[in-house]
């Protein structure tokens, strides 16, 4: 057992998660697990659809109190933000709103975007849209491409700011600038990084960043959220938009197209009410521990990782320098479907994603996690 612990009382949050007592999570890249306080919010919803039929002031309420605390995380202001149901659809209302008809039809994205994000972005080919990418190179991606791909001609940059396979973070605050330097807007997808490492959405000088919830922002599927430049939001009009993109929805108007004056014209059909309810819970948890004090703890798990792999024989893909990367660890191995089954069956839940298995812990992780996820992945994964 090691005496190395966080700045939070650990064992406090641990009894808060019933999951920790039969499993190790190590997915948390894909998927947090429950807690008391998501799972009374769920029931919260629950209790006030069956004892009241329809309560839409209190449900819409809740969707507000859900953007108030993203804002928060990220540094912005509720009138930033907008909802949806995924990540997916959030990039394509802000695709929608862009004119790739002129000279500035370029789109430069980051090859270590989501596939579901990055097809977004193909999508506008028939639109207009010409997209570059900008490589992957052993699990990186070099942030001078940036500066050959981005010219007068780019009209958007999508960038992730953790990469999904292996917890790479990008320096997003430079292609920001990168891009606005040259008259090109920023997008940037923080579904990997948001919870575990402080964000700042102003000093960064992004134009839109997104995120869902089921995974660091301990949350649920179907819900997610994006963050609009408010200098930007008047400029803008998207056509994949809905009822609660206007400056009532409650007017129920069929013949009027009127624009929300806040980042809400992006929001589209019906919220999803009891995700946003588990989403706020979630948030709360993240908030009320800090962003800062989590990124501290997971350098730490990130190290160990790094080095107990190594020390195991395990082939790292990605980076080595917990500077530039999540603690979100992935290794090389044969069958990963195959091998995170085999975990699984013994109580660490791993994810498997290409070539490689993920390990990804989070603030309610222990060293001693981090050692029996090693120990397992070494034993049933051996080195290629």
């Amino acid at each position: 057992m090691t005496s190395l612990r966080p700045a939070y009382d650990i064992d406090a949050w641990r009894a808060r998660i019933p999951l920790l007592a039969s499993c190790i999570p190590m997915n948390n890249c894909s998927q947090t697990p429950q807690t008391d306080a998501t799972r009374a919010a769920a029931e919260r919803y629950l209790d006030s659809w069956n004892t009241r039929g329809m309560d839409w002031d209190a449900w819409l309420a809740e969707v507000a109190l859900a953007k108030a605390e993203f804002a928060t995380l990220i540094g912005a202001t509720p009138s930033d933000i907008a909802v949806f149901s995924s990540v997916s659809e959030a990039a394509s209302a802000v695709a929608s709103a862009l004119d790739f008809s002129g000279r500035r039809s370029g789109l430069v994205v980051s090859e270590a975007e989501f596939p579901s994000v990055a097809h977004v972005w193909l999508a506008q080919r028939p639109r207009g849209a010409s997209v570059t990418f900008a490589p992957v190179c052993d699990g990186t991606i070099d942030p001078a491409v940036y500066d050959t791909l981005i010219d007068d001609r780019t009209a958007l940059v999508a960038a992730c700011h953790g990469y999904y396979a292996n917890g790479f973070i990008q320096d997003v605050g430079r292609v920001a600038a990168r891009a606005r330097d040259a008259g090109a807007l920023s997008f940037i997808d923080a579904y990997q990084s948001l919870g575990v490492v402080p964000v700042d959405v102003r000093a960064l000088g992004v134009d839109f960043l997104t995120s869902g919830n089921l995974k660091f922002l301990m949350g649920m599927p179907g819900i997610a959220f994006l963050y609009v430049r408010p200098e930007l939001v008047g400029s803008l009009h998207p056509t994949v938009t809905g009822w609660f993109g206007r400056a009532d929805p409650f007017t129920s108007t069929a013949r009027t197209l009127d624009w929300s004056p806040t980042a809400s014209r992006f929001d589209v059909g019906t919220p999803p009410v009891i995700s946003a309810y588990v989403a706020r819970a979630g948030m709360e948890i993240i908030n009320a521990i800090g962003p800062a004090r989590i990124r501290a703890w997971h350098e730490v798990l990130g190290r160990r990782l790094i080095e107990g792999g190594r020390a195991r024989g395990l082939t790292l893909h990605g980076t080595d320098d917990m500077a530039r990367k999540t603690a979100t660890t992935a290794f090389v191995v044969r069958d990963p479907p195959g091998v995170e089954e085999a975990m699984r069956a013994r109580g660490v839940l791993p994810t498997a994603r290409g070539d490689v298995i993920r390990l990804a812990p989070h603030f309610f992780t222990t060293i001693d996690d981090v050692d029996r996820a090693l120990d397992l992945l070494a034993e049933l994964a051996p080195a290629r």
